[in-house]
């Protein structure tokens, strides 16, 4: 039941970028930084981690659960750093993530050798 409570709410956020993309002339940078920082804005009301309780996987994948381990990062930085916190609590709590997912694609570009769009 854990997988279909994922699928649904990462489809159902997956399901509103879509909808953005085509009835609005958003583009989809302005989407993904939407979807951001809609995560940290959740996150701040204390509204993602429900979400996150409930669909694991399917709210902690998205961009919106970016947006929320960024925001929880900063809120942890400045509970025991102070000020300083809002610059360094981003970073450190997405370093992971995001250097996973430098290295994976940085592999899979050894394995199947990208060709550059001329």
């Amino acid at each position: 039941m854990d997988y279909v409570k994922a699928f649904i709410v990462g489809g159902l956020i997956c399901m509103a970028a879509q909808i953005l993309m085509e009835k609005t002339k958003l583009m989809p940078g302005r989407i993904m930084v939407l979807l951001v920082c809609t995560g940290a804005i959740l996150g701040a009301l204390q509204l993602y981690e429900p979400l996150l309780d409930y669909a694991g996987s399917g709210a902690s994948v998205p961009l919106t659960g970016f947006g929320y381990n960024l925001w929880k990062g900063i809120k942890e930085a400045i509970d025991s750093d102070g000020l300083i916190g809002v610059f360094r609590g981003g970073f450190k709590m997405a370093a992971v993530g995001t250097s996973a997912a430098l290295i994976f694609a940085y592999m899979a570009s050894l394995v199947f050798q990208p060709k550059m769009a001329k």
